[in-house]
């Protein structure tokens, strides 16, 4: 029987992980000291995160009694990057006087407010532009900047989006639109900003904003969970133009796309260029293990993937953890899926074996070490490993179909002919449904004319009023690992959270600007829409062929059933006496060097992954 595995193959995986920069202000940094995190480790992240500090950072950080090496960090991450400074600005008193009414729009700022916090994880670049405009600024723009800076971001957007809208300082467009961004960005309203830091960029490499706009998106990218603009945007740039504080995160993103478009060379060159000490380094190091492995060149790819797998660097946050532990266990996954291909099953079977308990890939790594095991012959173990995988503790969140498939088939090579027949009826109850759903919904969207309404295509599942299905959750669940649609499904999700956010923003600054911003989102969605449908339909295409492969696996095993009775009931016919086989079929929790507790149906938690079966070969012997 032909393995027909649905657990992706080594390349499917590595689309998981794509890394964003993090903005960093004084709390963050204070924070990070406050519950003990290392010196060292503070350091680095101030190294690492590409982020350009202001003297009020400094002085923020001196005043909450910060470690002098994090201090001397801070101050060499001043002088290694040059933000341009602004003309001193009039006092907020005397610029009201001279007319600047907008500047009082606000005594408080509405959602969004940072202000008396203690610094804020928006906050960036305070104090920018000037030196590289040649010239003092209109007075109406030095009022939106002086609003800016004193972190009035609504007051600042208001008289930034006016100027803009009339066009009233064409020589200033860039400046006036990078600020825009930047209010933006510190209302929360990322997509916002990001379509105005993209404004900036279209203005070409030569506008002096260019190189600060740029390092922008690569941390909106963080808030929006979306790369997919920034990825497009990314391969029109030469990279010789690339900003210093987001070369990293660009030669990744550039390797990501080249890799996308199986440019192997192309991509393993820009990964290469990641340095070692930027925390997108061990992603990197990982995708150049999925290339190698594409290559046919195993050596070098086990070489990567165990040189990710020993990684213990440290991980400032929570999130930054799971993340680092999540791409160990797929560098341990695709080891042992490697030393699976080359037939040697019981290297695989250790490595499977390696994946901890707690690891979002443990269910699958326990479903392809069943492969293993039940090519190593050791069938029972591979019995109770479908077990576990098939218990309700991962019914809602493991699609795997294939685990009946390979029931049957053990079942078949210990010729248990009634258990095979039980198990692919259950599959195909389960499984025909959802195959005729899918196959259906995508003759909808087959042709060129049906393509142009992804956007249809993916409300049906993932809008606000999805239509029944009989499609389970967990095959959703599937879905959303594609790295690309559940980057588009925050995106689209945060598109709500800044409808949101605008409504319960100020009248004026509503008419004004929320208006506008809300065209901008209203556009934008459609689009947004249209991607994920057709990322969604293509990802559910692969699985509806994977389905139809399963379902036509599963008549060729009961064809040989059928088969393999008929030579049963010839040899009854012919009078030749069968062995006995008795008839234990108590299946038993727990492996030989446990203590044996009989299975009476009742999953534990405790127990999950320790299952054997006792099953004896009904097989006749020759």
């Amino acid at each position: 029987m032909k393995r027909m595995l649905i657990a992706a193959p080594v390349t499917s995986l590595a689309l998981l992980w794509s890394g964003s920069a993090y903005a960093l202000s004084c709390s963050e940094i204070m924070n990070m000291v406050n519950v003990n995190v290392p010196a060292s480790i503070v350091v680095q992240t101030i190294d690492e995160s590409g982020e350009e500090f202001s003297s009020d950072d400094l002085r923020c950080l001196t005043n909450e009694g910060a470690p002098s090496e994090v201090i001397a960090a801070v101050k060499a991450r001043m002088q290694a990057t040059s933000a341009p400074k602004e003309e001193p600005v009039v006092p907020a008193e005397n610029t009201r006087a001279r007319g600047g009414g907008n500047s009082s729009f606000e005594d408080d700022e509405a959602v969004g407010d940072t202000k008396g916090k203690g610094g804020s994880s928006l906050r960036d670049l305070p104090e920018e532009g000037g030196e590289e405009d040649k010239g003092r600024d209109p007075e109406k723009l030095d009022d939106a900047i002086t609003a800016y800076n004193a972190k009035k971001p609504l007051t600042a957007s208001l008289i930034l989006f006016k100027l803009y809208q009339d066009k009233t300082y064409p020589d200033k467009e860039s400046k006036i639109l990078y600020y825009l961004a930047q209010s933006l960005f510190q209302l929360q309203m990322y997509h916002a900003s990001q379509y105005f830091y993209i404004e900036v960029l279209k203005k070409g490499t030569a506008n002096p904003y260019f190189k600060y706009a740029l390092p922008k998106l690569v941390t909106i990218a963080r808030y929006t969970g979306d790369e997919s603009d920034l990825m497009r945007i990314v391969a029109k740039i030469p990279p010789e133009e690339y900003p210093r504080s987001a070369k990293n995160q660009l030669y990744y993103l550039l390797g990501l796309k080249y890799y996308q478009d199986e440019k192997l060379a192309e991509a393993r060159n820009y990964f290469e260029q990641v340095s070692e000490r930027d925390p997108l380094y061990t992603r990197a190091q990982y995708l150049e293990g999925v290339i190698f492995n594409k290559q046919g060149k195993l050596k070098s790819a086990v070489r990567s993937f165990t040189q990710v797998a020993r990684t213990r660097g440290e991980a400032v946050t929570q999130q930054e953890l799971e993340q680092l532990n999540g791409l160990r266990d797929l560098s341990l996954m695709n080891i042992a899926r490697i030393y699976y291909g080359i037939e040697q099953f019981d290297n695989s079977n250790t490595y499977y074996g390696y994946i901890p308990r707690d690891s979002v890939y443990w269910p699958e790594a326990q479903f392809e070490g069943a492969w293993s095991n039940f090519m190593r012959n050791d069938l029972n173990l591979s019995l109770g490993q479908l077990l576990t995988i098939q218990s309700p503790y991962f019914a809602n969140n493991e699609f795997i179909p294939e685990a009946p498939i390979l029931k049957a088939l053990t079942f078949f090579t210990l010729c248990q002919y009634d258990d095979i027949t039980r198990v692919l009826k259950g599959f195909e109850s389960d499984y025909k449904p959802v195959h005729e759903e899918m196959k259906e919904f995508l003759k909808q969207y087959a042709t060129e004319e049906g393509r142009k309404l992804a956007d249809q295509a993916y409300d049906r599942y993932f809008g606000s009023n999805p239509a029944p299905t009989k499609i389970p959750k967990s095959l959703f669940v599937r879905l959303l690992r594609n790295q690309e649609l559940s980057g588009l499904v925050a995106h689209l999700n945060q598109l709500e959270v800044e409808e949101a956010l605008i409504a319960e923003q100020k009248t004026q600054w509503k008419d004004e600007v929320g208006n506008q911003l809300l065209k901008i989102i209203a556009e934008d969605r459609e689009r947004l829409k249209q991607r994920a449908g057709r990322v969604m339909l293509g990802e559910m295409a692969n699985v509806t062929n994977y389905l139809g492969e399963l379902l036509t696996q599963a008549e060729i095993i009961k064809f040989e059933v059928a088969d393999a009775n008929r030579a049963k009931l010839t040899e009854l016919a012919q009078g030749v006496k069968l062995e006995a086989t008795g008839d234990e079929t108590i299946d038993f929790a727990v492996s030989r060097d446990k203590i044996f507790w009989p299975f009476n149906g009742e999953f534990w938690q405790d127990e999950l992954g320790y299952y054997r079966f006792t099953e004896k070969s009904n097989c006749k012997s020759n």
